[in-house]
């Protein structure tokens, strides 16, 4: 489908300055969002029950406006019946018609534009004075998924378009996916010289690629000009509305978008959660840019995609992705349970169909609230990015904190004085109130958060010059830990008492939740005088270790699970600041089994080399793959636990160095990773354990693989003989020798 004639359309338009539009990243300001705003791809079955629970779901969520997907194949029986309920219940239906994938990629023969025209001659006959509008195109820039050549969708499109123009029916297409521009320009100026534009330009805005709805788009241009061209949600909306603007079709609409929730699940556990963050924020944002006349999520019925869970697994997906051809509900009704994504949904349609968008509070810097008028009400939709949090008392004073009332993503009611966190929140005043910040710039707090800890709360401390975060599982529970931990009665006990006594003083202390329990307390005792100038501005050594076991958990890691850290905030020595976790059972750091079979052992507590090997690969792979370097991956931060059924599970301690970024690390911070690990393992074990790293990636063992373990051990064996060590091994041999 990418033609000569695509790219050339789609680069004489840019280079005309065809993509020049001013703060296109920005939202635009004091617009009117639509009463019909929020829409849902829906379908059913062949039983006629699942029309009823799905009509019974649309009312729950208050949908005016659905698309439904149609098609002359099997179950087209089904899906007008189902076509026929939407319509006698007065919901507005956008009739997409799907054109079997075969006969799409045989659209030159004749007999197929025949069937063609004729299905699409008796859908316009029986429904065209009901139905909304009639969609033409089906991702028509994923040929494997349309089927579709660039001479055949022309010739679909204009036997579909014809008829709908005399049925006087709203045509809507050409349905593209992704932000791909350049198919955008070359199909509507090669339908306008045809005098053949739809009424209404669609294109699937889908993000989830880019992980976050906020992020620019890395995929445009590669990271290195991610953040200076700022292709965000918000510029590719904005922009695909100028494209079609320009080329006569200035409304555009999103006709399907969703997270599917095993993709992000390859990131992050909590799928399901995640899922319905990204509901809230992705359509907040579309409804900020003021280019969308509607947008849709879809499908509604998928244990993937949807906002209720069919209760089936990925091998029973159909073959062709539902983005593609929503063909029908799956499953079985009694199987149906809705996701936590449906009440974010609820609550985000609520708030957004037919309000006033006034202006962002907040954006583009990690820190999102967007202002809206709706119902007698003034609104601030309000999150952070992922994993950061911000303090709602920095950011509005104490009088507006009192008039508000705070519900959650779900749309409860929120007790006490919440975190801003990725789980969006609405803070909702009467609209005669007056709003009053602390701050013209409200920013992030620089504390990382795992949003959705089941059971589990987060509470700031500031008192005096202590700050820091305890997470409890109630404000009673937060006070009890404040009270037996607080900084000015923890001090590190005697050398030898202490877990370990060197830079950082570690030491354990009963949990007071349960004196049998035990917490682990980290505190930095020696700073050397460089160090001391270097992290002046960095944040303190516990809370980096803090930030750090947050990033592991929230992308499902195993560390120490954290519970606290405490640091003062005028301290020049950089030594009075706390990390408190939880203490972690194990049965022996990965160090001593690596020296083990370096000296010559095949077994390790009754573990094979080769089985750890492979259950190390697979844990480093994932987290690597899920964003983390962790830069002190050494042997003895690597804690090995054997489970019941006799797996190998790995926790990371000492998480103070740890980088994260959203998309998987490079293979060079890969590496520099393993050679901390593998650093006592001998040869023959590091390059059977690369083998099996690296073939999970696709790659094979090569000698660029390594040369980074060469370099690693020889700047170890400089750092003992000339460094640090050797400078003392040199005093305690000069010592000796004069003694």
């Amino acid at each position: 489908m990418l033609t000569r004639q695509v790219v050339v359309d789609g680069l004489k338009y840019i280079a005309s300055g065809g993509f020049w539009l001013k703060n296109s990243h920005l939202p635009v300001l004091n617009h009117a969002i639509p009463d019909d705003f929020i829409g849902l791809c829906v379908a059913s079955n062949a039983d006629p029950a699942t029309d009823d629970y799905v009509l019974e779901q649309l009312q729950t969520l208050g949908v005016k406006r659905v698309r439904l997907d149609i098609s002359d194949d099997d179950a087209r029986h089904d899906q007008e019946r189902f076509l026929r309920r939407l319509l006698a219940v007065g919901v507005r239906v956008t009739l997409h018609v799907v054109q079997p994938y075969e006969a799409a990629r045989n659209m030159r023969s004749s007999a197929v534009q025949a069937e063609w025209a004729r299905f699409v001659s008796e859908l316009l006959q029986a429904y065209a004075t009901e139905i909304a509008a009639l969609e033409i195109g089906n991702t028509v820039n994923r040929k494997k998924w349309a089927g579709y050549d660039m001479p055949g969708f022309m010739l679909a499109w204009q036997i579909a378009y014809d008829l709908a123009r005399a049925h006087q029916v709203v045509v809507v297409g050409p349905n593209i996916q992704d932000f791909e521009p350049l198919y955008n320009i070359s199909l509507l100026k090669t339908l306008g010289q045809d005098r053949r534009l739809p009424d209404v330009h669609s294109n699937n805005l889908f993000v989830e690629r880019v992980v976050e709805p906020e992020l620019a788009d890395f995929r445009i241009l590669k990271h290195k000009w991610t953040r200076s061209f700022k292709f965000n949600l918000i510029k590719k909306a904005k922009l695909l509305q100028k494209i079609g603007d320009d080329l006569g079709v200035p409304t555009l609409v999103s006709p399907v978008a969703f997270w599917a929730i095993f993709r992000i699940k390859r990131r992050f556990p909590d799928g399901a959660q995640k899922q319905a963050d990204y509901v809230t924020r992705y359509f907040t944002l579309l409804a900020a840019s003021g280019a969308l006349r509607h947008a849709n999520w879809g499908a509604f019925i998928c244990h993937r995609e949807g906002l209720i869970d069919d209760g089936l697994t990925d091998a029973e997906y159909p073959a062709l992705e539902r983005v593609a051809y929503y063909k029908s509900a799956d499953g079985e009704c009694a199987d149906y349970q809705q996701t936590p994504g449906f009440a974010a949904f609820k609550m985000v349609s609520h708030w957004l169909n037919g309000a006033q968008y006034i202006a962002p509070v907040s954006t583009g810097e990690g820190l999102e609230i967007h202002h809206l008028q709706q119902r007698g009400y003034a609104v601030h939709i309000a999150w952070t990015v992922n994993g950061q949090c911000a303090l709602l008392d920095q950011v509005y004073s104490p009088h507006s904190l009192q008039q508000a009332q705070i519900f959650n993503r779900d749309g409860e009611l929120v007790p006490g004085m919440p975190l801003l966190t990725e789980s969006p929140l609405y803070l909702v005043w009467p609209q005669a109130e007056q709003i009053v910040l602390r701050t013209t710039r409200p920013v992030l707090s620089g504390t990382v958060i795992h949003a959705h800890i089941a059971g589990q709360q987060y509470f700031p401390i500031q008192e005096g010059d202590w700050r820091g975060m305890i997470l409890a599982a109630n404000a009673e529970e937060a006070q009890q830990l404040w009270r037996a931990w607080h900084p000015e009665t923890l001090s590190p006990p005697a050398k030898e008492a202490a877990l370990r006594h060197a830079r950082n003083a570690i030491w354990s202390l009963p949990d007071p939740r349960d004196t049998a329990q035990q917490v682990t307390v980290k505190k930095p005792v020696r700073m050397y005088w460089h160090k001391t100038l270097l992290d002046r501005y960095k944040p303190s050594k516990a809370k980096r270790s803090w930030n750090g076991a947050m990033e592991l958990l929230r992308r499902g890691v195993g560390t120490a699970m954290p519970l606290a850290y405490f640091e003062h905030a005028n301290d020049p020595t950089l030594k009075r600041n706390f990390f408190i976790s939880a203490y972690v059972p194990h049965e022996f750091a990965i160090s001593k089994a690596f020296l083990a079979f370096k000296n010559g052992d095949s077994h390790f507590e009754g573990i094979a080399a080769e089985t750890l090997y492979h259950a190390f690969a697979r844990f480093c792979l994932h987290m690597h793959s899920s964003g983390i370097y962790f830069r002190d991956f050494s042997g003895g931060n690597i804690l090995v636990q054997r489970q019941s059924d006799g797996a190998l599970h790995f926790v990371l301690i000492d998480t103070a160095r740890l980088h994260a970024s959203a998309t998987a690390i490079m293979i060079k911070q890969r590496l520099a990773d393993l050679t901390r690990a593998l650093h006592k393992l001998h040869w023959d074990g590091r390059k059977q354990f690369l083998q099996m790293y690296l073939g999970m990636t696709g790659r094979r063992l090569g000698w660029q693989f390594l040369w980074p373990f060469y370099l690693y051990d020889f700047k170890v064996s400089l750092k003992k003989t000339i460094g640090r060590k050797g400078i003392r091994k040199l005093l305690r041999y000069i010592k000796s020798r004069f003694a």
